[in-house]
């Protein structure tokens, strides 16, 4: 049972949410009442040579090296802001030479207009998530749009900026943020300093932090609000992307007093998101009961549904209700950092492979060291190396890993991602606060001769405008009290993570307690909702999400647009890569896209058609061009 409540709002907005729901506008409505507890607001304004889109970069500078801050120890707001919108724009975008970006699909226009930012708190959290309104000078009072979004992963507050922001600002709507309890705002626990509003760092006490753990020793690392809040922020998503919808509105009656009321009878509001915020836009969907979403586009979403029964198929709804396979990003995460290191030793997936060895700091030349280690401990039984990699990809496969899929998880095993995912989501899921992380694991800064150090200013100065919220990077390492020894040293870490999965412990369950309260509502039936999903994507696989999403809501008689699309895998950065762009096709084509069709059906009241997967094809080794996306 999902812990964080269906109807989170008080009864001080109740006349407010009923407007909401009537098919006849109430008398008079009210401004925008904030119905939860909120901190310092903070305003900006960025025009001129700053703007809201890429803190006046532009496309040029967005693709440039980051400029360095004049006090690398101390950075202002100004400099940390333009960094951490460069960052985030970099960590999602193909901004590439060859990637289009600018020519075939996007653009980054110069935005003028004001932000509004806070610490917002979700009903029984410990800690705040943090809010942004980004309200452009050109937004129409007329029509009235506001998009919310939630950032991508567990990055920081600007994290949805190359979707919702690049998609939203230019046409004339406000834009609402919510870091959904993650972000890159990390507290050190030596220098007793977090990331105070502004971005700067400040000591505990001193001013209200983004981040401030409690019962911690001076040596514990550093922490990390995912992985150590102790609040299981996920379970709460849909709230955080309300709240952030609420903060919009309220945002909105202080930037043009005279139009206010905006309110969801008058504002058309929807909800976008990618990747985790994907999974926390579909999470809000099925709390909006008061009927404050006018749509939702969900991009290849970290999304928990509930199993359908193979065997029960309902032939009253057009389409043949067939059972999935829905799976928690924690299970097939951890069965990942297992077997696929052996399993991609397979034939099948020479090419990639060999595509990947080329990368520098890959892990590649260990991975026929975890196929022993697999036989050693008992996973699989074959005896040489070939049929031993064999055994894993078919073991991968029988719990439902399509091939596609798993040739683009390869990029992930390489760079140890797996492990650095589920270090951080043990954490969260058994509530573990810093110094008591599972399995051993911490996060350090780590010296020259492999051991836990102090930070430098310069490395915490930078940890909010650079960090993805996820360590490994920007000085920030994953650590073991008591590493694991031998030829896989890996080993001892991730089998005590996976057994987190499949074993019987306290911690155990209460893991499988925390991943249930992940899982999704049912929306209203109402409700517009548009899916793309890579089904090449092997981060979050389409066939444990998106796939299982649709045949749930199938099987309870509704439905959703959706785009499967072919030759597409979740990480448009990595696109950059050489010989990895050859393969695939960007995403954010079809996620703009898709919110185009949302935006007309939700404010120009045009039917929402689908249509069929735009049949993409891989550009090979030249540039992106129109007929590669091949949108319609």
């Amino acid at each position: 049972m999902n812990v964080f409540p269906r109807l989170f709002l008080p009864v001080v907005a109740a006349a407010l949410v009923l407007g909401a729901c009537s098919h006849n506008p109430p008398p008079k409505e009210r401004p925008m009442e904030i119905s939860f507890p909120l901190g310092t607001i903070r305003e900006t304004a960025h025009r001129g040579s700053d703007d809201l889109l890429s803190a006046g970069l532009g496309l040029a500078g967005l693709r440039a090296t980051p400029a360095a801050f004049a006090d690398p120890a101390a950075p202002n707001p100004v400099e940390l802001r333009r960094r951490a919108i460069q960052t985030a724009w970099l960590g999602i975008a193909d901004l590439g030479a060859l990637g289009g970006f600018g020519t075939v699909y996007g653009a980054v226009p110069n935005v003028p207009g004001r932000e509004f930012q806070a610490f917002a708190h979700a009903l029984g959290a410990t800690q705040p998530h943090r809010v942004l309104a980004q309200i452009p000078d050109s937004f129409d009072t007329k029509t009235r749009c506001l998009i919310v979004t939630a950032s991508s992963g567990s990055r920081g507050i600007y994290g949805s900026i190359a979707f919702a922001g690049a998609w939203g600002l230019p046409k004339g709507c406000a834009v609402a943020y919510t870091d959904k309890g993650a972000g890159s705002g990390y507290f050190d626990t030596a220098s007793n300093t977090g990331v105070a509003l502004d971005g700067t760092r400040a000591e505990r006490g001193k001013t209200e932090l983004e981040f401030a753990p409690s019962g911690y020793a001076s040596d514990a690392g550093v922490a990390v609000k995912h992985a150590h809040s102790t609040d299981n922020p996920e379970a709460h998503w849909g709230a955080h992307v309300m709240q952030a919808a609420q903060f919009g509105l309220a945002m909105l009656d202080r930037a043009f007093p005279d139009a206010a009321p905006f309110t969801p009878h008058n504002t058309k509001i929807i909800a976008v998101g990618l990747s985790n915020g994907g999974g926390a836009v579909l999470q809000a969907a099925g709390i909006d009961d008061a009927g404050w979403l006018a749509g939702v586009v969900a991009v290849e979403p970290n999304v928990y549904a509930p199993h359908v029964d193979a065997k029960k198929k309902d032939y009253s709804v057009k389409t043949e209700v067939k059972g999935n396979n829905a799976r928690a990003l924690y299970d097939y995460a951890s069965e990942a950092a297992l077997l696929a290191p052996c399993a991609l030793l397979d034939a099948h997936f020479s090419d990639v492979v060999a595509t990947l060895a080329k990368l520098p700091g890959n892990t590649i030349a260990s991975w026929s060291t975890r196929c022993a280690t697999l036989h050693s401990a008992g996973v699989i039984k074959a005896g040489d190396a070939k049929a031993q990699s064999a055994e894993a990809l078919a073991r991968m496969r029988a719990d439902g890993w399509e091939d596609g899929a798993l040739a683009t998880a390869a990029s992930i095993t390489a760079y140890d991602m797996w492990r650095a995912f589920g270090v951080t989501y043990a954490s969260t899921y058994t509530r573990s606060g810093v110094g008591s992380m599972p399995c051993g694991f911490r996060f350090d800064a780590i010296g020259a001769d492999r051991k836990p150090r102090a930070a430098t200013p310069a490395e915490r100065a930078a940890w909010w405008s650079d960090a993805s919220g996820i360590p490994p990077g920007n000085g920030v390492f994953v650590s073991e009290s008591a590493p694991g020894q031998g030829p896989d040293p890996s080993w001892k870490g991730i089998s005590c993570l996976r057994e987190l999965w499949t074993g019987k412990s306290d911690a155990a369950t209460r893991l499988h307690e925390s991943v249930q309260a992940t899982q999704v509502r049912l929306p209203r039936k109402d409700l517009p909702i548009f899916l793309v999903h890579g089904a090449e994507d092997g981060l979050i696989p389409a066939m444990f999400t998106s796939d299982a999403y649709v045949a749930w809501l199938r099987a309870n008689k509704q439905d959703a647009s959706y785009w499967r699309v072919p030759h597409a895998q979740h990480f448009d950065a990595f696109l950059a890569w050489p010989g990895f762009g050859d393969r695939y096709v960007p995403m954010l084509p079809y996620a703009y896209a898709a919110l185009d069709r949302v935006y007309a059906h939700a404010i120009e009241g045009k039917p929402l058609v689908a249509g069929e997967a735009p049949a993409a094809a891989p550009r090979g080794p030249g540039a992106l061009e129109a007929k590669h996306i091949a949108l319609p």
